[in-house]
């Protein structure tokens, strides 16, 4: 038999459409058989398990929950997982070491877009505009007359009046040099992070950095100074259950009055309930999120919803045409390259990630 025939072909799983060009690019592929969940919505589960019995690949969101009930289906055909993602929290990586399957993953890419975004969260919130917005919305502008402090907030960029900000980062990775890029030209003075305990530092790259934005200095430093010092502090980690809530009541209370937290990293690293307390009860100044521990499901009912100086938008940090056709392209790349037994573009060293830490 042909191998290129439907019965022979091996096949490779979609769990969402990825647009002409790429879906293009895969169907090509004549001994493989395509099978992709056919509606514009979040791919069901019942059907992404009973569509991955027998597959050679997967090609999966970051909303689709790979476990080991995901990997029993699928069985021993199963050679490589590509997430069109640059995180993999959603995927039990136990479970797929266990069973010698590749993973795929889609990072550097969203660096730059995410990096924007970050920026304009902190605008956002320093600024005002998520209230700002609503009030022009709801027809209530003509109400209020121009007063000295109307709608004022904090200025991200420095001033005759305040020339020195201090901007800190949780975690210093490409996204958090690429948000420290931009914010340069707002003359920020100093640079303070944290980053994983285990990692040395890297006065060599502070020294880099310091000289490249025209900062007085980069320099790393505990959780407590980070919090005490940050006067926008961007939350830019891994998730896991190493980092939940690793900014908690505890470090909300030291921060400073007039600060502004932005996280477009992951949202359980950030504790919902201690925000939302911190804003009502003004220890800080503001929040911007592109993401929220338990996302989708945040109505209007969520205690940060309901807060006026949190802007909230729905995990939009990648969400530019160019970003996100890099995304699928490079899934799709990923997973081709998986089948037939060759370097993929990227993928994630699996092996290094699940071995305990010294």
């Amino acid at each position: 038999m042909d191998s290129t025939e439907l019965g022979a072909r091996r096949k490779l799983v979609v769990s969402r459409d990825l647009g002409p060009d790429t879906m293009s690019l895969l169907r090509a592929r004549e001994d493989l058989e395509i099978v992709a969940w056919p509606e514009d919505r979040k791919c069901e589960r019942s059907w992404l398990l009973d569509k991955v019995v027998g597959a050679v690949g997967a090609i999966v969101m970051l909303s689709d929950n790979i476990d080991e009930e995901f990997f029993e289906n699928a069985g021993p055909s199963l050679k490589v997982l590509s997430t069109t993602s640059v995180g993999f929290e959603h995927v039990d990586l136990h479970a797929l070491y266990r069973r010698k399957v590749r993973l795929g993953y889609t990072p550097d890419i969203l660096t730059d877009a995410v990096a924007d975004v970050s920026v304009m969260l902190a605008l956002m919130a320093g600024r005002n505009a998520g209230a700002g917005v609503t009030l022009v919305k709801e027809g209530k502008w003509p109400n209020f007359n121009f007063a000295p402090f109307f709608f004022t907030g904090p200025q991200l960029s420095t001033t005759s009046f305040t020339p020195t900000r201090t901007v800190g980062f949780l975690g210093f990775g490409r996204i958090a040099q690429a948000t420290l890029a931009r914010l340069a030209s707002f003359g920020i003075t100093r640079c303070i992070y944290s980053a994983n305990p285990s990692s040395p530092r890297d006065a060599e790259l502070e020294a880099s950095l310091a000289t490249r934005h025209g900062l007085q200095s980069v320099r790393r430093v505990g959780l407590d100074e980070l919090a005490r010092e940050s006067d926008v502090l961007f939350v830019l980690a891994r998730g896991g259950d190493q980092t939940r809530h690793v900014v908690n009541r505890d470090f909300l209370r030291k921060m400073k009055k007039h600060a502004v937290l932005v996280n477009t990293a992951r949202g359980t690293l950030v504790d919902s309930d201690a925000l939302a307390q911190a804003l009502r009860e003004e220890w800080i100044w503001g929040a911007g999120l592109d993401v929220v521990e338990g996302e989708p499901h945040v109505g209007a009912d969520h205690p940060l919803v309901k807060e006026p100086r949190c802007v909230i938008v729905p995990h939009i940090g990648s969400a530019t045409f160019e970003t996100r056709l890099g995304m699928v392209d490079l899934a799709a790349r990923n997973a081709l390259a998986g089948i037939d037994d060759e370097a993929m573009p990227a993928e994630l060293d699996v092996a290094a990630r699940i071995a305990p830490r010294p």
